[in-house]
């Protein structure tokens, strides 16, 4: 096998520690993404004088998860409970969240889009006396479309 910068650049897989998210033009920094997930639901049909004993299954509606971001709390940072105190009846602050995988030089290689996001839960840190880690929050969001780029 090759050594340095003669090797494939498809032996390996790209590792997922490097990555950058952008809620519109600000960058944020995360420790975790979770939930990029796209599910087709299926529609069962079989009419009555079918001969086949069977149902005929077809795609339905595309259904999105909820993506889960963790990131450390830092002190007067408060975007996230900012942005949910925006939720009024049936009103919210709409943004596009992009999430980058980046390769070592920083250039993103696979890129999921989030459409019409918002927040649905914010979660604080638990506390605990006797810890030796980092406090962290989580907020859930929701959206509308996932797009996905491969470079």
């Amino acid at each position: 096998m090759a050594e340095g910068a003669e090797q494939s650049k498809n032996v390996w897989p790209m590792p997922k520690f490097h990555f950058k998210v952008m809620w519109n033009d600000v960058q944020m920094s995360f420790q975790e993404v979770s939930g990029l997930d796209a599910q087709s639901e299926e529609i069962k049909y079989r009419a009555g004088d079918s001969s086949v004993y069977s149902v005929v299954k077809m795609p339905g509606l595309i259904k999105y998860g909820n993506v889960t971001m963790k990131k450390g709390i830092f002190k007067g940072d408060n975007k996230f409970w900012d942005w949910f105190s925006k939720i009024k009846m049936n009103t919210i602050e709409r943004t596009t969240v992009t999430i980058s995988l980046l390769d070592e030089t920083d250039k993103e290689t696979m890129v999921w889009t989030l459409k019409n996001a918002w927040p649905t839960k914010i979660t604080g840190t638990d506390l605990k006396a006797e810890g030796n880690e980092v406090a962290v929050e989580s907020i859930e969001i929701v959206h509308e479309g996932l797009e996905i780029k491969n470079a």
